[in-house]
């Protein structure tokens, strides 16, 4: 195994830099660079050379959306290729991400989702937009139909996964700690429906992180996550074994996403007091921090995971 990463910096400023939405992939970065510099063909050739690999096109059409002059590169791109499927999908999440920032209707957002939807049947890339506007503002009937149309084009989609964990699990918030809260049926059945190799695997941690976010809010839960149940029970254990084994074995280097599944894993790991196990999952972390689940229920990520990080690794 290789040595630790050096420690992150104590600094807000310096620490924040740790958290990059394009996490680990350089040629993501250098795009979103170039857009943000009006330069889209950068953008182009990126999404043109992903191809069909739909996991890591939702998570590079994702984070380039998420630019704030996104949106208007993307019209530029599209009155120069107005028959582009890439260009189009690219706006459509830009809108999303914009209504979903109160900067514009969701009807428009739906609109450009459908109208890229339509250029590219075959992508769930412009559902997973849509999911991500009716995960937020929309009803439970809108957001099923919603997942099943990502899942019918691409049916181990990652992030789709994870919105809709994160969606169910603020259901019912007044059951308090249910075991048998809905969440982990979904999370268990998606798990147990996947390849043996696919990081859906790690889902059920995420139901347990997405669960207790929403109880800890709530009051069910104590604000800090080391200092809750919800992390040391029989059925957590097992789900966080099962997780962790599965991850010895099968690791994805590959993954697009898979820094945020270790953040997951990590995090429910130093929960549980398995400071061995967290250890293992930081050295693969390294620099690569993500906001959740370090932030929940209302916390600083950025001390929470440098807590967590020392103290895994014996250097607090």
């Amino acid at each position: 195994m290789p040595p630790p990463p050096p420690p992150l910096g104590r600094g807000r400023r310096r620490a924040a830099q740790a958290f990059d939405e394009a996490l680990d992939d350089a040629d993501l970065m250098a795009a979103r660079t170039a857009l943000v510099q009006g330069r889209w063909q950068n953008a182009r050739s990126l999404l043109v050379h992903t191809g069909d690999d739909w996991d890591r096109r939702g998570h590079r059409v994702t984070v380039l959306a998420r630019e704030s002059s996104c949106a208007a590169w993307a019209r530029e791109w599209l009155l120069a290729e107005p028959e582009s499927a890439d260009a189009a999908v690219l706006l459509a999440l830009a809108q999303v991400r914009r209504a979903l920032h109160g900067k514009a209707k969701p009807v428009r957002a739906r609109e450009a989702c459908q109208a890229a939807a339509a250029r590219a049947p075959a992508d769930p890339t412009p559902w997973l937009g849509l999911l991500m506007l009716e995960c937020a503002v929309g009803g439970d009937q809108d957001v099923v139909r919603t997942f099943e149309a990502v899942r019918g084009r691409y049916a181990d989609h990652h992030h789709a996964h994870h919105l809709m964990v994160a969606r169910l699990a603020a259901r019912r918030t007044e059951a308090g700690p249910d075991p048998l809260h809905e969440v982990y049926d979904f999370a268990n059945w998606a798990a147990e429906q996947a390849p043996a190799d696919s990081p859906l695997a790690i889902l059920p941690v995420i139901a347990h992180a997405e669960r207790y976010r929403v109880l800890a809010a709530a009051g069910h839960e104590p604000a800090d996550p080391a200092a809750s149940g919800h992390w040391t029970g029989r059925r957590a254990r097992q789900v966080m074994k099962a997780a962790f084994d599965w991850w010895l074995e099968w690791e994805q280097e590959g993954h697009p996403r898979r820094l945020i599944d270790l953040n997951f894993l990590a995090h429910a790991k130093y929960c549980e007091g398995r400071g061995a196990e967290a250890a293992a999952l930081f050295h693969r972390i390294g620099r690569h921090a993500t906001p959740a689940p370090w932030s929940y229920p209302d916390r600083d990520p950025n001390a929470a995971f440098a807590a967590a990080r020392a103290g895994a690794l014996g250097t607090a």
